[in-house]
């Protein structure tokens, strides 16, 4: 499984982009905390969006949205986010994107690993 670290000065155009390949797609979003331990935030609900905020003062955040109604919509933001990482399969089909945080890493893994051009209506 291919990994490739995303850098901080291509967060913001790399999750536009991330974004509008992938919304719509069922996620299950994964917070993993020393102080709570690991927790599914939200599981099979649609991507909404990933934005990334980068900041001169003040830290940066990242705020990951998913679920398309009123009572299955969950927002997540990474507050100081310090790596983010991309992790693919053999074929190139994005599999997981892991945001690690200062004091959190969140995952958010996708359904079904597939090629963005072989989905249907593409």
């Amino acid at each position: 499984m291919p990994t490739r670290e995303i850098q901080r000065n291509e967060w913001v155009s790399f999750f536009d982009s991330f974004s509008n390949r992938h919304r719509e797609w069922l996620v299950t979003v994964e917070i993993m905390d020393p102080e709570i331990g690991d927790q599914t935030e939200a599981r099979d609900l649609p991507l909404g969006g990933i934005t990334a905020e980068l900041n001169e003062r003040g830290p940066d955040q990242i705020e990951i949205l998913v679920g398309n109604q009123t009572d299955r919509h969950v927002s997540n933001s990474v507050v100081a986010p310090k790596q983010v990482w991309l992790k693919s399969s053999d074929e190139g089909a994005d599999e997981v994107l892991e945001i690690k945080g200062e004091n959190e890493t969140v995952l958010i893994r996708f359904r079904s690993a597939v090629l963005p051009e072989l989905v249907d209506g593409l």
